[in-house]
């Protein structure tokens, strides 16, 4: 295969690229079908023998596969850090975290203002961690020498609601669209990391300064994947665990999809196609799925850019 699928004409994802559902492997189905119901809160599109998908309206966010058969992840595993929920308004992302306190407030984490973001942070049932947050304006970000500022400041829960929590929010939290923003992984080396996500998959490094991680993103989002080695520094391959099962990655077109199947390829990745979708692994065997809109599952809206930030 010669080098020209390399050159910068496409070597990099569409600007359209967006995140979709991520899989979980779990263990009590039931269980964790009350928390992302109850108190994120989501609602259950679609529910088929073993696994049920959670989204709001049609669209999937997060597919929950029951596997009681599989041992929990070590915490220094490499796999899932967070998957971030975007939401539309700051009286959504509020609705959200009202949710979360009054039906599982021991989930909450912690919150931060990120410059970019709002963000507030739990744990699920089995320890998946969720970021809900809520974008600023792009207007609003700043890049410095194409690195977008970002921080962790100081987000005052409480003064959150208050200044954002409505009555009616109170009484029906599931307000307008929500959708995956990210999805951040445990790794076990960020160089590794920017060759795989960056090199060969085709996003573009939009923080690569923070100490212990990567931030990636297309079409000049802060960030469609992050991948930290906080907790997993040196850690290798995954075993079989609960957790982490897929990442949908969703591309506007299927050429877009052929684009990326010869790039990986090129660094001999193994990849399963089926012709709709395309499966393959990161160096530490974090599954990614790459689709488009038509392919996820029981989809019928997808807003696409129109509803990115």
């Amino acid at each position: 295969m010669t080098d020209n699928v390399l050159t910068p004409k496409n070597a990099r994802l569409a600007a359209e690229t967006e995140m979709g559902a991520v899989t979980l492997k779990v263990a009590d189905l039931d269980n964790m079908i009350r928390y992302y119901t109850q108190a994120l809160p989501l609602e259950v599109t679609a529910q088929q023998g073993s696994s049920a998908i959670i989204g709001r309206g049609q669209r999937p966010l997060v597919i929950l596969e029951h596997s009681p058969e599989l041992q929990h992840a070590s915490p220094r595993a490499a796999g899932l850090f967070h998957t971030a929920i975007l939401f539309e308004t700051e009286t959504a992302l509020a609705a959200a975290v009202y949710a979360v306190a009054k039906y599982a407030p021991n989930s909450f984490t912690g919150s931060s203002d990120h410059l970019v973001s709002k963000a507030f942070y739990f744990n699920d049932p089995e320890g998946n961690g969720i970021e809900l947050y809520w974008d600023r304006d792009r207007s609003e970000w700043s890049w410095v020498h194409g690195q977008v500022e970002m921080d962790s400041l100081f987000l005052d829960p409480n003064q959150y609601l208050k200044d954002y929590m409505t009555e009616e929010a109170m009484q029906d939290p599931v307000i307008g669209d929500a959708m995956i923003g990210h999805v951040h992984l445990q790794v076990g080396d960020i160089e590794s990391a920017q060759k795989f996500y960056v090199d060969w998959l085709g996003f573009e490094a939009t923080k690569a300064n923070f100490p212990g991680a990567l931030f990636v993103s297309a079409g000049g989002y802060h960030h469609h994947m992050a991948m930290n080695v906080w907790n997993s520094r040196g850690s290798g391959r995954r075993d079989k665990t609960l957790g982490l099962g897929e990442v949908d990655i969703v591309l506007p077109t299927k050429d877009e999809i052929g684009e990326i199947a010869e790039r990986v390829k090129h660094y001999g990745v193994q990849v399963a196609d089926d012709g709709q979708t395309l499966s393959f692994e990161d160096p530490w065997a974090n599954v990614l799925r790459i689709q488009t809109a038509e392919a996820q599952p029981f989809t019928v809206f997808y807003g696409a850019t129109k509803n990115r930030p």
